[in-house]
């Protein structure tokens, strides 16, 4: 296990940002190096406790995603070692947890897709029978399978705010107002819903001959300067995911997962109003966080995590 990485501090790039996990830094006009920290955050609050290797199994899994589901849209990797973009003595803060990737303009939602009646969408089914303006069949219980899966976007909060469920036709009205008269916004969110269903039923596919249901998951996208649909960010990792092991689902229950849930759950039992600052996490519940994450991953690819 590496020592944890709460925020890098890289000097030889310019600092664009940082979010509630990476940090994004300027290569050149044509690419980004984004850093997955061990940074994490709970009801949109980060935590002043890293998850020691959170980060490397982000990009990891990322990366395995990325490779086994290339075929469906394009993505936003270069095939540029981080290494070769930071001084010699910044090497060791991007080994195994960062990408060098396109510069890419971000479609200003979220792509989520749901399985599984769980979440956000559970409390919108238990107000309104829909999610997302989808109605679905009355009487479905908590983490019941979706008749199919659903594409339910959302906006993009900023760090510390909440994202918001909106309806497609929603969406593709935010696209279209964000990306400017001369992208066809309301027909790249349309892309986008094909995009993501159909990289949640192959991912969903695979991963239950794995053992492990993924429940719903988010994707971003983005352009390039041709409006030639891209996906970027993470993908299908414990951050952007709810994995839950098969043989523990339940309906009418929240199953156990493969994320941040159970550190979500210890905070539940504190006297906290979920406002930072963050209490800090016993060290019991930061080696079992960090287990889950890596656990994840060797369930999904069948293999170590790289070192």
């Amino acid at each position: 296990m590496s020592s944890p990485l709460f925020e890098s501090s890289i000097t030889s790039l310019p600092l664009l940002g940082r979010g509630k996990v990476r940090d994004l830094y300027a290569v050149d006009d044509e690419r980004l190096l984004i850093v997955a920290s061990d940074r994490l955050s709970a009801f949109d609050v980060i935590l002043p406790d890293p998850i020691p290797d959170k980060g490397r199994v982000l990009t990891a899994m990322a990366n395995f995603w990325f490779g086994k589901l290339g075929h469906i849209v394009p993505n936003q990797l270069t095939g540029i070692a981080p290494e070769t973009v930071v001084t010699a003595r910044e090497r060791d803060q991007v080994a195994g947890r960062a990408l060098v990737v396109k510069r890419l303009r971000p479609l200003p939602i979220e792509a989520v897709v749901r399985g599984y009646l769980i979440g956000s969408g559970w409390k919108d089914y238990q107000a309104s029978g829909a999610i997302c303006g989808i109605g679905l069949p009355a009487g479905l219980k908590q983490a019941a399978c979706l008749p199919q899966p659903i594409f339910t976007p959302a906006t993009k909060a900023e760090v510390g705010a909440h994202d918001e469920n909106i309806a497609f036709e929603e969406a593709q009205k935010h696209c279209a107002a964000t990306l400017g008269a001369n992208v066809d916004g309301a027909a790249l969110a349309v892309q986008a819903r094909q995009a993501a269903l159909a990289l949640y039923a192959e991912a969903a596919a695979y991963a239950a001959g794995r053992g492990i249901i993924i429940a719903d998951t988010k994707f971003e996208f983005g352009i390039d300067a041709n409006g030639v649909l891209h996906l970027i960010d993470e993908v299908l990792t414990p951050d952007s995911s709810r994995f839950w092991p098969a043989a523990d689902y339940r309906v009418d229950i929240s199953p156990p997962s493969f994320d941040k849930q159970y550190v979500r759950d210890y905070l539940e039992t504190l006297d906290w109003n979920k406002k930072a600052p963050a209490p800090a996490l016993p060290g019991e519940v930061i080696a079992r966080t960090a287990a889950k994450y890596r656990e994840a991953y060797v369930r999904l690819t069948g293999e170590e995590l790289p070192q």
